[in-house]
C-alpha cells in the first residue's frame, strides 16, 4: 500500500491578529484563532486551531483606558488546539500544551515545561524548568513549582485554608519532586526536593527533602532512597540518576550535565 504522506497546514482562517502583537520568523497559527494586543511569539513557535493568546484582563470588559499586559510565548513552542493563555503570562522556550489548556494571567513558565490536555493553571504561579503536568491537573493561584517536578494527572493545588475567604496560598514544590495521581495538596504546603508524593494522598503538613508521602492525611513512609527498582533491585532515587528521556542530559548522564552546565540544580 502506497500512503500519501502531507505536511500539516493552516488555512488563515478567521484568523486575528492585534497590531501590537509581534511575532517572530517561521510562526505558523492556525485558523479561528485570536492573538491580543502586546503578545510576543518567538521564532519557530506554532500556534494551533481555535487559541487565544493575552485573552485579557476581567478589567478589560470595564475599564475604558484599559492596557493589555504584556504575554510572552518563547521560541519552539507548540500550542495546541483550545488553549487559551491570559495576559501577562510569560512561557519559556520549548513550552508545550495538550488540547484545552487554560493558564490564567501572570503565569510563568521555565524553559522545556508541558502542560497536558484539559488542565487549568489558575494563575498568579511560577514554574521551574522542566516541569512536565499531565492531563487534567489542576494548579491554584500563587503556586510555586520548582525544576524538573512531575506532576501527573488529577492532581489539585489548592490555596484557601478557610473557604470561601479571600486568603491564597499557594502550595510550594521543591526541585525534582513527583506528585502521582490523584493527589491533592492542601494550601500552603511546603512540598521539599525529591519527594513522592504517592497516589490519592491528601498532603495537609510539609514535607521535608527525600521524603515519600502516603495516605489520607499523607504521612512520611521513609526516604525516597530506600525505593528499589524493581526491575534491577537498585535504588531508583535521586531519579535523575536512572532516567533520561527527554531530559538535557540524555545520552551524557546527569552529573556530566551538571557540571558542564554550571546549572545550580543539584540532586
Amino acid at each position: 500500500m502506497n500512503l500519501k504522506i502531507t505536511k500539516m497546514k493552516f488555512n488563515n482562517r478567521n484568523v486575528f491578529i492585534s497590531k501590537s502583537a509581534i511575532i517572530g520568523q517561521k510562526v505558523k497559527i492556525g485558523d479561528n484563532t485570536a492573538i491580543y494586543d502586546n503578545v510576543i511569539i518567538g521564532d519557530n513557535s506554532i500556534i494551533s486551531n481555535d487559541c487565544i493568546l493575552g485573552e485579557p484582563l476581567q478589567s478589560y470588559y470595564s475599564e475604558e483606558n484599559y492596557e493589555n499586559p504584556k504575554t510572552i510565548v518563547g521560541e519552539n513552542c507548540l500550542i495546541r488546539s483550545h488553549t487559551i493563555i491570559y495576559c501577562g503570562s510569560e512561557l519559556g522556550a520549548g513550552f508545550s500544551t495538550g488540547h484545552r489548556v487554560t493558564i490564567r494571567e501572570y503565569s510563568k513558565f521555565g524553559k522545556q515545561c508541558r502542560v497536558g490536555t484539559v488542565s487549568d493553571i489558575q494563575g498568579y504561579s511560577t514554574f521551574g524548568d522542566y516541569c512536565w503536568l499531565h492531563s487534567n491537573v489542576h494548579i491554584g493561584q500563587k503556586s510555586t513549582i520548582g525544576n524538573f517536578v512531575f506532576i501527573y494527572p488529577y492532581v489539585v493545588f489548592t490555596n484557601d485554608p478557610t473557604p470561601p475567604s479571600e486568603i491564597c496560598l499557594g502550595p510550594t514544590v521543591g526541585d525534582y519532586s513527583q506528585i502521582a495521581v490523584y493527589s491533592v495538596i492542601l494550601p500552603g504546603v511546603i512540598i521539599g526536593k525529591h519527594c513522592l508524593v504517592g497516589a490519592g494522598s491528601i498532603v495537609g503538613k510539609n514535607v521535608e527533602d527525600y521524603q515519600l508521602v502516603i495516605g489520607s492525611p499523607a504521612k512520611s513512609i521513609k526516604d525516597v532512597r530506600e525505593i528499589k527498582s524493581r526491575e534491577t533491585g537498585e535504588s531508583h532515587y535521586p531519579w535523575p540518576l536512572k532516567f533520561e528521556k527527554g531530559m538535557p542530559w540524555k545520552n551524557i548522564g546527569y552529573e556530566k550535565w551538571l557540571n558542564k552546565n554550571n546549572s545550580g540544580i543539584e540532586i
